[in-house]
């Protein structure tokens, strides 16, 4: 499937009144409303001719943010509650998918299917130049998303020397990437995300005493090549790129890359030198951007 058919399993679709109806049994099972809250809201709606959230919100009973999220699970939008205490918090795209910040990630995501996976290409490595620029909550975040487009994404924890895709998504696996490398485990330890659903995570597993061996064996090649065949979109989060070669032997492997950087924090050298290697290793960086996650 390629990334341009967009979720295949077409959603049901429903009339206003019916839309209206569950919207009200869903804001009750959710804990926004109660039955009586309910029933008030229905019969000044019966009276009145407005729409329900319209009325909801008249009566003060909900607010826009409530409507927005029983929407999100009508219409099969993965996303999760306010204060919700599964993940991180960082995982703004989430907790917080109206927000500007979210827009721009979905904006991030046109461009990258237009640039790079409209084109066949199912695989892109997430490079930073430095610790705290900001790669890992961006890979994390942009796979999100792409769930939210309704594929099937699988986000790999490829910085084998400080990971942080297991405290992000709050995984129980333990097992991970490094472990498939060294056979001690298969593609089973995977993670799915159930309440993000099409989102699937594969930690960076032990940290091993030799990442870059690791990582430039075949059994990274198979893996990614196991990856492409059973997923719609890979993310590939890496360690930062000057601090070891780490970055470049994954994004060589992917084939593309998308390079980070945070605003006054990411020297323009560091940048440059991240990028010149990249080419020299014949990855071509698809996007760079400058960072506010």
């Amino acid at each position: 499937m390629s990334i341009s058919q967009i979720n295949p399993h077409p959603l049901p679709v429903y009339s206003d009144y019916q839309r209206e109806a569950l919207i009200g049994e869903l804001l009750l099972e959710m804990g926004k409303l109660t039955r009586d809250e309910l029933d008030r809201i229905n019969i000044l709606q019966q009276t009145s001719g407005m729409r329900f959230g319209e009325t909801a919100r008249k009566l003060g009973l909900v607010m826009e943010a409530d409507i927005l999220e029983a929407l999100a699970v009508q219409f099969g939008y993965p996303c999760l509650q306010a204060g919700q205490k599964a993940f991180s918090q960082d995982l703004v795209a989430a907790y917080q998918p109206y927000s500007q910040r979210v827009e721009a990630l979905r904006a991030l995501r046109s461009q990258l299917v237009l640039r790079w996976f409209h084109r066949g290409n199912k695989v892109l490595a997430v490079v930073a130049a430095n610790p705290g620029d900001g790669c890992s909550n961006l890979a994390a975040n942009l796979s999100v998303v792409f769930a939210q487009l309704g594929e099937r994404t699988l986000l790999i924890d490829a910085n084998l020397r400080d990971p942080s895709q297991r405290d992000i998504f709050n995984l129980n696996q333990r097992k991970g990437l490094s472990d498939i490398l060294i056979g001690r485990a298969d593609m089973d330890v995977i993670t799915k995300i159930e309440s993000l659903a099409g989102l699937s995570v594969l930690g960076a597993g032990t940290v091993p005493p030799n990442p870059q061996e690791l990582l430039g064996r075949n059994g990274f090649d198979a893996l990614i090549n196991k990856a492409r065949d059973q997923y719609d979109v890979v993310i590939v989060d890496t360690p930062p790129a000057v601090l070891t070669s780490d970055a470049q032997a994954v994004a060589a492997r992917c084939g593309g890359a998308l390079l980070v950087s945070r605003l006054n924090q990411t020297r323009m050298a560091d940048l440059a030198n991240v990028r010149d290697q990249l080419l020299i290793c014949d990855v071509q960086v698809v996007a760079a951007i400058v960072n506010d996650l």
